[in-house]
């Protein structure tokens, strides 16, 4: 961890300090005859899809070289999306349930899944029939969430470049294509999502969250707090070349985006912070409030203001519970964060987004920018298995027989693309 006195007394440049911060890589390889068993098992696949998390952090270069080796899409975690979605030609989104149908859509066609310096937490979205290969850093987690054909400890920089001369290139591109048919479907399906809410209010967050995408700078570090907000980021937020994604990364652990902004102004002070939370998380440490008045720091609050905990409410109704206990009352917090010296800026309507997004940023100090947004907003995972279907149907009766039906309808309208 580097605390603001490392960065005081440090002469390291911007550059040497940002590779401490986010990238410190071990150079460890898997022996000549391992990496002879996985090039022969890479060959022999006709359709292999490489699947990348944290660990691909420097290593874009070589993943892309092994896309194009083997003809094979790239999928990744939300840990490997700042890595693997920006100037990537093979990327076909995240899977899991953040993710897209693309990206589910890769893993399930393949025959060979190669997991490239990730432990993805989630068992129920590993593909049931593909052959499952896995290089990772820390030999305690190869295996550990699925049976695996083949398990290696190695640095995915270094054992790419390895690898790579060891392999026949490839010249079937049909598995490739269809994946990224796929992702083209998907991103247009999302798109269309986000353009046909512009006049929906209160404001629905995939809008939101494109808009904020689109305005903030090339190099702008976002963090991002669990829960829909996580969602909305992984789904609309777009990454580019010199843009960090921070976030808990860990189910459940809500209220990490405001301190990690904190800590990365306080690294990185000429550099645009932006805090992405939803109000449930914002409020449970709102007091870092007063922690960014005191230094003055220039971190960009965004609250997605919904008054409810939406990813707990989700979560009950596709279990056939009625959500209860999940709804809070309505807060205006650039109000609150007026109080305490920070810019606010209230948005209710699709009109003043873009003005007060760009306000915010442009400010040169704190700034909150409260968005009201739909409680509604749903985001379906890409795979629904049947028990889902069965806890929403389970839950639509409840509300039925309570006289809410209509409710639910239209929450299930909003909720389709």
């Amino acid at each position: 961890m580097v605390l603001p006195g490392d960065v005081a007394s440090t002469k390291m440049t911007s550059k040497e300090l940002e590779h401490r911060v986010f990238r410190p890589r071990p150079a460890i390889r898997p022996s000549t005859s391992d990496l002879k068993t996985l090039a022969a098992l890479l060959d022999e696949s006709d359709r292999v899809t490489l699947f990348g998390g944290a660990g691909c952090a420097d290593a874009q270069e070589e993943v892309l070289a092994l896309a194009e080796y083997l003809k094979a899409p790239v999928v990744y975690s939300f840990r490997g999306k700042e890595f693997l979605e920006h100037d990537n030609p093979y990327a076909t989104g995240m899977t899991g349930l953040l993710g897209t149908e693309s990206g589910h859509y890769s893993l399930e066609k393949a025959d060979l899944v190669f997991l490239l310096g990730t432990d993805f937490p989630y068992t129920a979205w590993y593909p049931k029939k593909p052959k499952i290969v896995q290089l990772d850093i820390r030999a305690e987690h190869l295996g550990r969430r699925s049976r695996l054909e083949l398990g290696l400890m190695g640095d995915v920089k270094a054992t790419l470049a390895e690898l790579l001369p060891l392999l026949k290139q490839k010249k079937n591109d049909k598995h490739l294509k269809a994946c990224l048919e796929k992702s083209h479907e998907t991103q247009k399906s999302l798109e269309r999502k986000s353009e046909t809410n512009t006049k929906q209010e209160p404001l629905a967050p995939e809008l939101v969250t494109s808009i904020l995408s689109e305005v903030a700078t090339d190099d702008a570090i976002f963090t991002v707090d669990t829960g829909m907000t996580a969602v909305w980021a992984a789904r609309y937020l777009r990454m580019k070349r010199g843009r960090h994604l921070i976030g808990s990364f860990n189910h459940g652990s809500m209220a990490n985006a405001m301190p990690q902004a904190i800590g990365a102004q306080l690294a990185f002070p000429k550099r645009q912070v932006i805090s992405m939370s939803g109000d449930g998380g914002f409020a449970m440490l709102m007091g870092d409030l007063l922690t960014i008045a005191q230094y003055d720091l220039p971190v960009k609050l965004v609250v997605y203001n919904n008054s409810t905990l939406g990813m707990v409410k989700l979560e009950m109704r596709v279990a056939g519970l009625e959500d209860f206990g999940v709804d809070v009352p309505q807060v205006n917090f650039a109000k609150v964060a007026e109080a305490v010296g920070i810019r606010g800026f209230r948005v209710e309507s699709a009109d003043d987004l873009r003005n007060s997004f760009s306000s915010a940023l442009r400010h040169s100090g704190p700034a909150l920018v409260d968005v009201v947004t739909n409680p509604n907003s749903l985001a379906l995972p890409p795979k629904i298995d049947a028990k889902e279907v069965a806890g929403y149907g389970l839950y639509v009766a409840k509300q039925t027989l309570h006289g809410r039906l209509f409710e639910s309808i239209d929450e299930l309208k909003e909720s389709l693309p």
